[in-house]
């Protein structure tokens, strides 16, 4: 059955207003997430390293110390209703590796998720998640195949150096560049992805923000089904900026994981 394969009782990717691009306090997640049923909420705020752009979306080290002491009242207030953890989505730089582990060796996480959502290329980075205008274009001017390949290069050589929980997101590299689509040659570095994601027992997220942009979570159903047959555990994240995304589209993750075990079974 798919129940043993993904947990919906835990929100496992939510972020507030801290990380300067989603809305609501942190209390209002934890409000939702009881409305909702869940058992558990993870926060997962963004920690980024070296990266040169033009606003900030990711915390402070000051940030985070204000994020476990409000972390701590709110476990303290809410125990009787619902868990909560607090985690960092890890936005990797291939050049601060060193830097970031320092980072993380600071403070307790109840996990650590690995993204990639900053490309230096020259001297700026570029988003490679964004809908910004001037984010795409340099984007298409770099060339969308060399972006995916170095976004997938990335992440394999940070899962090799951080300690991360889970991936997030996988696929979502790209993700509101219409012209741009997977070549076989990404889908072979994921596949190298989630091989060494199986070695070291770190888990892949099932994101379920991808329902409000193409109608399947990150990662698609085709890399669901690859993770699957590989051994990768799946974990549920909302990626909620808003109270009212925390355990969206959370309903139809056991019928799109045991579609994905019925597929395995008829190869």
């Amino acid at each position: 059955m798919s129940e043993h394969l993904i947990d919906i009782t835990t929100d496992g990717h939510v972020h507030t207003c801290l990380c300067h691009h989603a809305t609501g306090e942190m209390e209002e997640y934890v409000v939702a997430a009881v409305a909702a049923k869940l058992k558990k909420i993870i926060f997962l705020e963004h920690y980024e390293a070296g990266v040169d752009y033009f606003e900030s979306t990711w915390l402070t080290e000051d940030d985070f110390i204000r994020y476990h002491l409000e972390g701590k009242r709110l476990d303290e207030k809410y125990r009787d209703k619902i868990a909560i953890g607090l985690g960092v989505e890890v936005g990797i730089n291939p050049e601060c590796f060193p830097q970031t582990n320092d980072f993380l060796r600071k403070f307790p996480w109840e996990r650590i998720g690995l993204s990639y959502h900053y490309l230096r290329w020259g001297d700026i980075s570029v988003n490679m998640v964004s809908r910004k205008p001037e984010n795409i274009e340099l984007m298409t001017k770099i060339g969308t195949d060399k972006v995916a390949t170095a976004y997938f290069s990335g992440l394999k050589k940070a899962l090799a150096v951080i300690p991360a929980d889970v991936v997030c997101h996988l696929d979502a590299v790209l993700r509101h560049c219409p012209a741009f689509s997977f070549t076989e040659e990404h889908f072979q570095l994921m596949r190298e992805i989630l091989c060494l994601m199986r070695e070291k027992e770190i888990a892949l997220e099932v994101n379920t923000s991808g329902y409000a942009l193409r109608n399947e979570p990150f990662p698609a159903k085709r890399l669901l089904q690859e993770a699957l047959k590989i051994g990768v555990r799946l974990r549920a994240g909302s990626d909620a900026h808003r109270p009212a995304d925390v355990g969206r589209y959370f309903d139809r993750l056991h019928t799109l994981v045991g579609d994905c075990e019925k597929s395995i079974r008829l190869e």
